[in-house]
């Protein structure tokens, strides 16, 4: 976008017909692109700063891990190479002292067969037995073997033996030293560490989502106030919408007149006869909204406000016929209230004269501008003056929270978490439709001038959710034949007191830091 708009603008400029409002608007236009391709240009080099962050964090929490599982391996082969000498320690152990076993036993047969030669008789066969009984116990291992040699044999084989046994034992020993320090500190750190690599990836991403999203809404918010800037620079579209075409023409006309030795330098006319060729003027492009008035448009001419009802019409009719923000009605109340009842003890909870009410009723149902709430008559009993506030709020034919989002509103006020209800009426809030959003958001600004007066008129957020959650949310709802339920007014109490506590939250809004 950014090349394009310069190449258009060089292009443009190599060309005549450099003057008149059609050029300037072109050029404004062309610079509006560039400026937004620019701020596009950024946030693509934000992003692309955003993906080496991101790639270098997960290069960093990768090798981490990659350490964490070299050190892992290398604690569990040593605990394997460990476990494999103490099998082993075994195994010579028990080799030893099958070995051991055989010589004793061998031992034991050369006893046996000494015992059986000295005790036979000479050329008995009761001898023979003996003997033959001897060998087969394991004298005839001891063939060719003197007692001296069997004593040094089981003396070496004694000391392997117990060189064995040592072994064995220090190989156990080191086993179960390394087995215990692996599971109950090795391993645990080791899981700990994961997790924190685990931990710092996520946050780490979570941390680059939340910085992509704040860079997007600057990014938006910077094309919008681009588009539409505040204060005195020109829109993009009121750039295009300031083109006249026939200022140009007048000019074009006029210079080239001048560029062709014309004397009458001051240009064509614009009126002249038909006949000559000249044409009426173009009537303005709102000409055509407001056609002529007729007899049936024309006849009266009685003053507007004169003839416009308050009570018992809709919201939104209102503030379309009278052409305001705000219902006429509620700021003229809301103000003198303010004036003269802040410090009113029970302010709105405590009613006013009937007799009194309905006369200021008609009084501003019949003549809204000529009502002065600043005479004694009404400053006097401010009550008076609440109390018409209340009835013009409960005779709307739909309420301020409107039929329609009803079930939003007690659905979101179900919520038992208070930073959750909180959010959830937030959101039902800005749903409203925007005669509804006004009316409330002033509505409920001034019904926080009178809790801030809490100490001189007694009434509290819960005091004045009482008084308005029927009045706000409506007398009934479609469905619930004309009549809410005992469920409905505590929540339509505690949807008005959450809104009411939150309202600056909610309502004001508050100037962005540079």
């Amino acid at each position: 976008m950014q090349k394009l708009a310069r190449s258009t603008a060089d292009a443009y400029a190599a060309n005549d017909g450099k003057a008149g409002s059609f050029v300037a608007a072109w050029q404004n236009a062309l610079k509006t692109h560039e400026t937004i391709a620019e701020n596009r240009l950024r946030f693509a080099q934000r992003l692309n700063e955003m993906s080496e962050e991101l790639a270098t964090l997960a290069k960093e929490v990768e090798k981490t891990r990659k350490l964490t599982k070299d050190l892992s391996t290398r604690y569990e082969r040593s605990l394997q190479e460990s476990e494999n000498m103490r099998e082993k320690c075994k195994a010579r152990f028990d080799v030893t002292a099958e070995e051991l076993e055989r010589l004793l036993l061998q031992k034991e047969g050369e006893s046996v067969r000494d015992n059986g030669v000295q005790g036979r008789s000479p050329g008995g066969v009761g001898g023979k037995r003996v003997i033959g009984k001897a060998v087969a116990k394991g004298g005839m291992l001891l063939k060719g073997k003197n007692p001296g040699n069997i004593q040094r044999q089981e003396d070496d084989i004694r000391a392997r033996m117990s060189t064995a046994s040592d072994a064995y034992r220090k190989a156990v020993h080191d086993t179960q030293a390394i087995r215990q320090e692996y599971f109950n500190f090795q391993l645990p750190r080791i899981l700990r560490s994961l997790k924190e690599c685990a931990d710092e990836i996520d946050l780490g991403t979570q941390y680059h989502l939340t910085r992509y999203a704040f860079l997007y809404e600057n990014a938006v918010l910077s094309d919008g106030s681009i588009l539409v800037p505040g204060g005195e620079d020109p829109s993009l579209k009121s750039i295009f919408e300031s083109i006249d075409n026939r200022s140009d023409f007048k000019t074009y006309m006029q210079n080239y007149a001048y560029a062709h030795g014309g004397q009458n330098t001051k240009g064509p006319r614009r009126n002249g006869p038909s006949e000559d060729g000249f044409v009426p003027p173009i009537l303005p492009l709102n000409a055509h909204h407001h056609p002529a008035s007729t007899p049936s448009t024309s006849h009266s001419q009685v003053p507007p406000e004169r003839t416009r009802p308050t009570f018992g019409v809709d919201l939104a009719e209102q503030l379309l016929r009278d052409d305001v923000d705000l219902p006429l009605i509620m700021v003229k109340c809301c103000e003198a209230i303010e004036k003269y009842g802040l410090h009113s003890q029970g302010i709105y909870r405590i009613g006013g004269t009937m007799r009194k009410v309905q006369e200021l009723k008609e009084k501003l149902d019949r003549d809204l501008h000529s009502v002065n709430l600043d005479a004694d008559e009404w400053s006097s009993d401010v009550s008076n003056v609440t109390s018409v506030l209340k009835l013009w709020l409960r005779e709307l034919p739909d309420p301020v929270f409107t039929y329609q989002l009803h079930q939003e509103f007690m659905e979101a006020t179900r919520n038992d978490n208070e930073r959750l209800r909180h959010i959830k009426l937030h959101e039902c809030v800005n749903d409203l439709p925007d005669a509804n959003y006004a009316t409330l958001k002033y509505f409920m600004g001034h019904l926080n001038k009178i809790v801030q007066n809490e100490e001189h008129n007694a009434m509290s957020i819960q005091n004045l959710a009482i008084v308005f959650g029927p009045t706000l949310f409506g007398q009934g709802h479609p469905g619930a034949n004309g009549q809410a339920s005992m469920l409905d007014t505590s929540l339509q109490n505690k949807a008005v007191e959450t809104i009411l506590k939150h309202y600056i939250d909610i309502f004001v809004e508050e100037p962005e830091e540079s």
